[in-house]
């Protein structure tokens, strides 16, 4: 049975829609996937301060083995404009980069109620 000219088109267009739709739904997936590995992703560690400096600052969770210290440029932002002191607790967001753990806004909490 030989297809009619109309009928072998509609075949051609239907292959070259499934094509199409197969092929451009995987595209945006790949742009993703290069976009995230980019950019580095914020994060948030809240401790007590052991240490504080004008290029650098460290927090504590429970000890001195669950630490980091963070860097502080000009680019950091402190809540109402105040350095945290020694013994307060604050929330730092942070960005991990080649060089360490970067402060990008440090907040200070109030104290922990007994």
């Amino acid at each position: 049975m030989a297809l009619q000219y109309t009928d072998m088109v509609r075949l051609i267009r239907s292959g070259m829609l499934i094509a199409a739709l197969a092929f451009g739904s995987v595209l945006p997936c790949a742009a993703q996937e290069k976009g995230s590995q980019s950019a580095p992703k914020d994060q948030m560690f809240s401790g007590i301060v052991t240490a504080i400096s004008e290029s650098s600052l460290t927090a504590s969770r429970t000890g001195p083995k669950d630490s980091k210290t963070f860097a502080i440029t000009s680019a950091t932002r402190f809540e109402e404009g105040k350095k945290p002191k020694v013994n307060s607790r604050v929330t730092v967001r942070y960005v991990a980069t080649e060089d360490g753990d970067r402060a990008i806004y440090v907040i200070v909490r109030p104290p922990a109620k007994k």
